[in-house]
């Protein structure tokens, strides 16, 4: 297993951020893949995948070029520039477009575990890499991205809302498979054996992206380190379960669409990412529904989590059979 040394004053520090370009790559492994992890995935593949396999098989160059980025056991290092807090993805994606030709070639060698192909030994790799990427992101995410964010930073306040409740050891073994806290000032960050590192006094960020695959790790030594993961599952399925005909009639649909989400519990941020309501009328819903005592409300640390009420779960469960 691959683990890092991190001392308390570092953990201390860390923090989640938000990076358009973490979320464009992992379209781009998605893409690649070509395989869904729940509806809404799906329907964006179905949207995406044909012209993005068309721009590949219009230029074999990059086309190679992304299947030995995407290694089997590691991602070339230039792909993925750690993120150094908000930016917008023009700002990021300028890190891959100036990475050094040289460095290029060495990483996707190593991803590779192998020789480099012929065709890849030349100097406009990480041009042609920032190419394809600013594609994916203007055709492929940019038109989702407002809802995307709203969904990423949902998950922030989930993590940081379990992270108050069990400290970092439960937030870090919740965080994707392959991390958690091992004790003793270890934090496994993936399930390949590589030397351990040394991260104490570096910075370090949690990096949420929503499509469902393994996320990836990054850093810029010494100085910055990244652990990048796929979002709570529930908030980046885009396609939520369709409410009641007979509930939206009692209810109206968009609080009977609030209060079938209520599952598990939320906070209001995240039922503003799931829904696209805005926040004034989703906090009215939940007004009516904490009246009609068919929801509560609780504190987990400083978010304040909503959850259906035993009257709540009767008549979603009755509308549903």
């Amino acid at each position: 297993m691959g683990w890092w040394q991190i001392n308390a004053d570092t953990l201390a520090r860390t923090r989640f951020v938000l990076s358009p370009l973490a979320e464009t790559f992992a379209a781009v492994k998605l893409l690649h893949a070509g395989t869904a992890a729940h509806p809404g995935e799906r329907a964006w593949l179905d949207a995406h995948l044909p012209a993005y396999r068309r721009r590949l098989a219009g230029d074999p160059v990059t086309a190679l070029l992304i299947r030995s980025g995407l290694g089997r056991n590691w991602i070339a290092d230039f792909l993925t520039p750690t993120p150094r807090g908000e930016a917008d993805f023009e700002e990021e994606v300028v890190r891959v477009r100036e990475a050094s030709a040289v460095d290029a070639r060495a990483h996707l060698t190593v991803s590779l575990a192998g020789p480099l192909p012929a065709a890849l030994h030349r100097d406009d790799l990480p041009e042609r890499a920032a190419d394809l990427l600013t594609h994916v992101w203007a055709e492929a995410v940019r038109p989702y991205w407002d809802r995307r964010r709203r969904v990423l930073e949902a998950d922030v306040v989930a993590r940081t809302a379990q992270l108050s409740q069990g400290g970092w050891a439960a937030a870090l073994d919740a965080l994707r498979p392959g991390t958690r806290w091992l004790g003793d000032n270890r934090l496994q960050v993936n399930l390949h054996e590589y030397p351990p590192r040394e991260i104490s006094g570096a910075e370090l960020v949690f990096v949420p992206i929503t499509p469902q695959r393994h996320g990836w790790v990054s850093w810029e030594e010494p100085d910055r380190y990244a652990v990048v993961y796929p979002c709570s599952g529930v908030l980046a399925d885009t396609g939520p379960e369709a409410v009641p005909e007979s509930l939206g009639a009692l209810l109206g649909p968009a609080r009977a669409g609030v209060l079938v989400l209520l599952d598990s519990p939320m906070s209001t941020t995240q039922l503003v990412a799931l829904t696209g309501q805005g926040l004034g009328s989703v906090g009215r819903h939940l007004k009516v529904l904490l009246d009609a005592r068919l929801v509560r409300r609780g504190r987990a640390g400083r978010s304040v989590l909503y959850s259906r009420t035993p009257a709540g779960e009767v008549l979603v469960k009755a509308q549903r059979e």
